[in-house]
């Protein structure tokens, strides 16, 4: 007969889980590369990571008397968009971010889990289950408990699935029986190094998030900064270079969750169009999604330099209708992307702003743009 862990890997895969593994809720041996990377400051502005950093490497903090995790990654990859060319007038965006939120997809199943395991189980057991929101270091755990192992990039690769792998985990005080962990199959492969736009790979296995594009257009709050716009090209959230072209992903299957799917307004959406975007719209449109996160302005700034970076003047009579917005980092981002472009209406309609623009960051950019 199947032992317990065996029923609660079969009932995973039921769940629609890709891949899951048990490891035990001791500290992961990489701890400490964590730390040293916070105190490199290669977190930027994520805030969020540098609390905690102790109880990111002891699971116990999270759940006192916790004796395993069991770890479950889904695959993600979106169908290849063929019938949408990839030109430099539509917006591209990451392929997690495609369908709907991923943390409530799974939150949902891992606590479907966690009662399946307290139903069984032959004694009380108390859990806790994260989606890549907790304090946990669960890529090590990840990779502890079988599923995969960390490639150069930083993102887990399993030999099957590739690297489009969405984390999650229960924790239980319960024993159970522990995996294997997994072995590393990146060998002297380095195409992910070479392919990022930014070299936000600092060193293999080390990214400097302050370098990266998924951070500037996502994670980032205020104004990008002017060394990375042109670098930004049409990726307006996130950015998947490194994982296009890791070999391990060359075969990848397409994701059997459907919530995962794109939705029309993420496959390559027309900038001028999101540029557009009304507050109201923004938030009928991108309900449910993980677009959400960077709220309108966020997007809308990303929006305004992918449309700088085409350098075509069809695009200044809608960004000269954004000069007026109410959100000053649109604006700011706006005035920039005039100055891209740099035709005698657009810099016609910056000369005009400098005279009524109140904000002295976009003024700013407005003077920037003009020289």
């Amino acid at each position: 007969s199947m032992s317990f862990s065996e029923r609660i890997k079969a009932y995973a895969h039921q769940l629609g889980f890709d891949l899951v593994g048990i490891t035990p809720a001791t500290a992961p041996p990489n701890g400490q590369a964590y730390s040293d990377w916070i105190t490199q400051g290669f977190a930027g502005e994520m805030g969020y990571l540098e609390r905690h950093v102790e109880k990111r490497r002891h699971p116990d903090y999270v759940l006192p008397g916790v004796r395993s995790l069991i770890v479950v990654a889904m695959n993600y990859r979106c169908p290849d968009a063929e019938a949408i060319p990839d030109d430099r007038h539509r917006g591209k965006i990451a392929q997690y971010a495609r369908g709907l939120d991923y943390h409530d997809v799974m939150k949902e199943k891992l606590l479907t889990m966690l009662e399946y395991i307290q139903r069984e189980a032959d004694k009380p057991v108390q859990g806790k289950v994260y989606v890549d929101t907790g304090p946990i270091l669960e890529r090590d755990f990840a990779e502890r408990a079988g599923l995969g192992w960390y490639g150069k990039h930083t993102n887990l690769i399993h030999k099957r699935l590739g690297s489009w792998l969405l984390l999650g985990e229960v924790l239980v005080d319960l024993a159970l029986d522990y995996d294997r962990p997994a072995t590393a199959h990146c060998g002297t492969c380095t195409r992910c190094i070479e392919a990022c736009p930014t070299e936000a790979i600092v060193a293999p296995y080390v990214v400097d998030a302050r370098r990266c594009i998924s951070y500037h257009t996502i994670e980032l709050k205020g104004r990008i900064p002017d060394t990375y716009r042109s670098m930004m090209g049409n990726r307006i959230f996130g950015c998947d270079d490194c994982q296009d072209v890791c070999p391990w992903n060359r075969r990848a299957p397409v994701t059997q969750e459907p919530t995962f799917l794109p939705r029309p307004w993420t496959e390559m959406p027309g900038l001028i169009e999101l540029l557009q975007l009304t507050p109201e719209a923004f938030r009928t449109t991108f309900k449910g999604s993980p677009i959400k996160r960077t709220k309108r302005r966020g997007l809308l700034r990303n929006v305004a330099v992918a449309l700088g970076n085409t350098k075509d003047p069809n695009a200044v009579p809608a960004l000269i209708e954004a000069l007026d917005d109410e959100e000053p980092l649109v604006r700011g981002h706006v005035a920039w992307a005039l100055g891209q472009i740099g035709d005698d209406r657009a810099f016609a309609a910056l000369e005009q702003a400098r005279q009524t623009e109140i904000d002295p960051n976009v003024l700013d950019e407005i003077e920037k743009a003009l020289h």
